[in-house]
């Protein structure tokens, strides 16, 4: 075996560490989740294991990188990923992530790899460098758009190719990335408010560039992941294609879950009677299977929220606190729930403060596996699940895609799921 210098045997246990949980990776080299623990605190293993570990990352790595696809994409804006294991499982494989959150990146490699680096900034990015791709992913920012330039620029006549109705805002880079590469297909998801953000100005600019100046057949539709999961979440989709393929969201909603036969809360919240298994190492649970107690709110804290919310009911506001129990289907999980929960607070029975959710039951929220890996503060970890997508949506989106996407890129026969009785 080749010397392994200490320096080099830190870094390989960060990368296995990103490919594995604690757990997995204990039980890949026959020992203790605590002793890998240990093992990355002191940046060290023993020699004997240095193989076995170089072995997991590699069968890991060639997992990832080497299975076969149908059509590739790439993953802008991409946050924790929600949106790629939607396309992943429809048969494609990422060729490029941007993310500009240094805490979501850790997150995103920690549960899909590293192989290949992920951009920061999108603005920097040259479009010419970024790799040819099938379909184009994309979870933009809202921003209002200036028409002043444009005026301008048509009044002294100047042609840039296409019109800069987008410049200096982050949609600006999904346009031109898309006229650059071209890409057989588009998801843009966004906020349910985007239709109606600045007045209208927004969205019409958005379909605009879209539709008239890159050419693309575009099918917009707001949908809520309360089909999917217990919780009412309206986001818009925007699903494009460089050629009308009979892409029609009435017969995609046919094939989902109805809004009124969503799950409720009791799917995604701990059991809390010893029988569920601890995934993440008693971060979450007690040893007998109750949550941690430091999920529950202080006195202080909720007698404060619930005078706060008395205060803007006595005056007419929308403010209140959101108590929620099993049989409940939750508000909006936003990526301010960290500072005090008040959103989603979970009952703990008459006489006791409510809880907040733990960031596991967050992830199962948004429709995450529990093979996800969470690697970061519960704050970052609020934030990043607050900013994400309905996991299962989106898979049920990319696969009523998938015809297009292939029909365009390998001339298969348009073969479309039938709607639901």
């Amino acid at each position: 075996m080749t010397e392994v210098i200490p320096g080099e045997v830190r870094d390989m246990l960060v990368r296995a560490r990103g490919l594995y949980t604690q757990k997995e990776l204990a039980d890949k080299l026959h020992r203790s989740a605590k002793q890998i623990g240990r093992w990355e605190r002191a940046g060290d293993v023993p020699p004997a294991l240095v193989p076995a570990i170089q072995r997991a990352i590699a069968d890991r790595s060639t997992k990832r990188t080497d299975h076969p696809a149908d059509f590739t994409f790439i993953d802008l804006f991409a946050g924790i990923g929600g949106i790629r294991i939607g396309f992943e499982e429809a048969g494609g494989r990422c060729v490029f992530t941007s993310e500009w959150d240094s805490y979501a990146q850790k997150t995103y490699v920690e549960n899909f790899g590293d192989d290949h680096e992920i951009a920061g900034d999108i603005t920097k990015v040259d479009a010419a460098d970024i790799p040819d791709h099938d379909v184009l992913l994309a979870g933009f920012p809202c921003q209002p758009f200036s028409l002043a330039g444009v005026s301008k620029k048509n009044a002294l006549g100047r042609p840039h190719g296409f019109e800069c109705t987008t410049q200096g805002t982050l949609f600006f880079d999904v346009q031109r990335i898309i006229a650059e590469k071209m890409p057989s297909a588009f998801l843009l998801e966004n906020v349910k408010n985007l239709v109606s953000h600045d007045g209208g100005n927004t969205f019409r600019v958005i379909m605009d560039v879209l539709e008239r100046q890159l050419g693309y057949t575009v099918s917009p539709m707001v949908v809520d992941g309360k089909r999917f999961v217990p919780q009412n979440r309206q986001r818009i989709l925007l699903v494009g294609f460089r050629r009308d393929v009979g892409f029609d969201w009435e017969r995609v909603l046919g094939t989902m879950p109805s809004v009124s036969h969503g799950p409720k809360l009791s799917a995604i919240l701990h059991r809390e009677d010893g029988t569920e298994e601890d995934l993440d190492d008693g971060r979450y649970l007690q040893a007998d299977g109750k949550v941690q107690a430091k999920y529950t709110l202080t006195e202080r804290l909720w007698s404060y929220l619930q005078a706060y919310a008395d205060k803007h009911r006595a005056a007419g506001n929308g403010f209140g606190c959101s108590v929620v129990g099993p049989g409940d289907t939750s508000r909006t999980l936003s990526a301010r729930y960290y500072k005090d929960g008040s959103e989603i607070l979970i009952s703990r029975g008459p006489r006791r403060n409510p809880r907040r959710l733990t960031p596991r039951e967050c992830a199962r929220l948004m429709g995450f596996p529990d093979s996800f890996r969470i690697p970061v503060s519960d704050m970052r970890a609020y934030k990043q699940f607050g900013n994400s997508v309905v996991v299962p949506l989106m898979k049920e989106v990319a696969k009523a895609m998938r015809p297009g996407i292939l029909h365009l890129t390998q001339d298969a026969p348009l073969q479309y799921e039938l709607p639901q009785d």
